[in-house]
Formats: C-alpha cells, sequence, structure tokens
C-alpha cells in the first residue's frame, strides 16, 4: 500500500490550511475530533429508567476515533466557515453508529468493544436491544435540531441510509449459514453495512455546507468509496495487521469462519487438495486456534489472496481520490481530508 506522509502533518497543527482569498480557517481533524467530544459530553442521559440510558452514557463513553461525525464536519468545513450548525447531524450519525454496535454485538455474541465489556455482557442481551432502540430514536431526534430548511434533505439521506445499514446486516447474517457467496455479493454487502454511513457523513456535511449539489454527490461517492477500502483493509488486517498497530488480536475472522474478502476469494481460486483442506478446516469443530490460524493463513499466501485485497483496495482508494479532485473547491481545502485518509492507510503497514 502507498504511504504517503506528505499531508500527515495537516491532521494536528491548528489552523493548517487556509484559503488565501477569503482566510476560510480549514479545521484539523484533531480539533473536529475534540470538538465532538465536547458536544457527546454535553449530552444528558442522566435519565430515568437509569438502566436504559445508562447503556447508552456508557457506550458513547468509551472512545472510537469518532470517524463519521469528523467526516460530516470536514465536508461541511470545505464550504462553510459555521460547522456549529452541521453538530446536530454530526452527533446523529455517531449515535446511530454506536446503536448499530450494540446490535451487531449482540448478535455476533462479542464480549469486548474498544477494551470494554460490550452492553449485553456488561448488563444483559434485552438491555442491550432496547438500549439500542433508544440510540436510533435519539439520531433522529438530533437531526430534528437542525435549521428547518436542512431537515428534509439531511434526513432523507439518513433514512435511506439507516435501511441500507439493515439490509446489510441482514445478508451478513445470511452468509453465515449460506456455502456459496461469491466477491461480488461480499462487496454489496459491505457496501450497505459499513460504506453507505461513510458516505452518508459526507454527503450530509456538504447539504449542510450547501455546497453545489454535483459536489454533494461527489462527496457521497467519495465517501463510499473510501468506506469500501477500509472494510477491505479491515480484513485484511485481520490477517497480516501488527496486533499493536491494528488494536485487536489477529485472526479472530478466520477462527468464526467469517466470510471475508480474504476468505470468499480462496474458497474460488482453491482447487482440488488446497480446496478440500481449506474446507476442512472450515468445517472443523475441533482446532487449535494457532493452527488454524497458521494453516488458513498459509493457503492465503499459497493463492496470492493477499496481494488481490491489497489491489482491491488500492482500486477503492483511487477511486475515491479521483471524486475528490473534481470538486469545485480550491484543491488545498481537501488537504485535511487527505491526510486523514493516507493516516488510516498507515495501519496496514
Amino acid at each position: 500500500m502507498m504511504d504517503d506522509r506528505r499531508n500527515l502533518s495537516v491532521i494536528n497543527h491548528p489552523s493548517s490550511v487556509i484559503n488565501s482569498k477569503n482566510q476560510q480557517e480549514m479545521h484539523t481533524f484533531k480539533e473536529l475530533q475534540q470538538i465532538i467530544e465536547k458536544e457527546i459530553e454535553k449530552l444528558n442521559y442522566d435519565l430515568e429508567p437509569k438502566r436504559l440510558y445508562e447503556p447508552i452514557k456508557y457506550i458513547l463513553s468509551i472512545g472510537g476515533k469518532r470517524l463519521r461525525p469528523v467526516f460530516v464536519l470536514m465536508a461541511n468545513n470545505l464550504y462553510s466557515d459555521n460547522i456549529k450548525k452541521a453538530l446536530p447531524a454530526a452527533i446523529a450519525l455517531e449515535t446511530f453508529h454506536n446503536f448499530t454496535l450494540l446490535h451487531d454485538d449482540i448478535m455476533d455474541n462479542s464480549p469486548m468493544r474498544r477494551n470494554h465489556p460490550t452492553v449485553h455482557t456488561k448488563w444483559n442481551t434485552n438491555v442491550a436491544i432496547l438500549s439500542g432502540d433508544a440510540m436510533s430514536i435519539k439520531a433522529y431526534e438530533h437531526i430534528a435540531m437542525l435549521k428547518p430548511e436542512y431537515i428534509k434533505p439531511v434526513l432523507d439521506v439518513f433514512t435511506k441510509t439507516a435501511l441500507g445499514v439493515c439490509e446489510g446486516q441482514q445478508y451478513d447474517m445470511d452468509f453465515e449459514t449460506q456455502e456459496k457467496v461469491g466477491v461480488n455479493d461480499y462487496l454489496k454487502m459491505i457496501e450497505l453495512k459499513t460504506s453507505v454511513l461513510i458516505a452518508a457523513s459526507f454527503k450530509i456535511g456538504a447539504i449542510l455546507g450547501d455546497a453545489p449539489k454535483k459536489d454533494i454527490n461527489l462527496l457521497y461517492d467519495f465517501g463510499k468509496n473510501i468506506g469500501m477500502a477500509f472494510q477491505l483493509q479491515d480484513d485484511y488486517l485481520d490477517v497480516y495487521g501488527d496486533p499493536s498497530v491494528f488494536g485487536k488480536s489477529i485472526g479472530l475472522d478466520i477462527l468464526c469462519n467469517k466470510k471475508t474478502f480474504l476468505l470468499i476469494s480462496a474458497l474460488e481460486l482453491a482447487k482440488d487438495k488446497t480446496l478440500t483442506t481449506l474446507k476442512n478446516l472450515i468445517h472443523n469443530k475441533n482446532f487449535i486456534a494457532e493452527e488454524k490460524i497458521r494453516s488458513v493463513t498459509q493457503i492465503y499466501n499459497q493463492l496470492n489472496v493477499k496481494e488481490l485485497a491489497e489491489k482491491k483496495m488500492n482500486e477503492y482508494f483511487k477511486k475515491a481520490y479521483i471524486k475528490l479532485d473534481q470538486l469545485s473547491i480550491r484543491k488545498e481545502k481537501s488537504l485535511g481530508i487527505i491526510a486523514v485518509i493516507e493516516k488510516l492507510k498507515t495501519r496496514i503497514n
């Protein structure tokens, strides 16, 4: 993967990009993260009944990169100095994203999230379901705080996105019981489950910045391609990542036979003895974790699946940057976004 570090200083240096024509200050990623954190801290979830609201406060307080709300503000800042008017939408997207995590963790039976116990582990499944439901409602409540002229266009994007995420999750669950899943099926699933929420973040930010319609659509496509690349990167890192950099154990997808881009590609490419071995590794219920991870990884290496994943990731990153380059804004205004994407890409190295 390309490691372009030329623009990384843009992320953390205050007031790093200024449009000399109109003196518009471009906020840095770190500044926007801090703004989002302060907004989240202001949210009042000290409400009754406590077992409904405490889990919401808990999941929102245990971290995360806040990528989606920051992307809302970054897109907005491309066209406007007044990023405050985009804050309700940014908080709505972060709230909705965390709602999906509550329910995903139940469906995946995950005990940990961001190095903390998941909500259904800390409380119970019923609490997690109901708190998640409340979070989805709260997301709409935040959108209702926007200026009236923005509510419908933002709501149209948000509602379509929210439904898409549910559709993607259903496809993902369906894949668990399907013997044959193609690469194109998988790409459609991750577009819905993961990519459209990032795409919506950029689009909603642009709408609230009164961007030209062409730019609004370009930023949606930019975000969609970035989302695809990042999900493929997560698949890749689960096998080939450095746990100290990736932030979680390696090989978890292999152990639970999750149909990722790597596994699906391997099943399509493997033949004869290799295919039989791979299927046996998938269907064998009695295995030693380290041995299974090592054996499956060896098959991936043999079939050059690693290189296929890298190629596909790069294709999506390239498509994304082409969209970004077509925006009507001055090129230097997008340097902050480019720097963030390049920084996130370095997780693979």
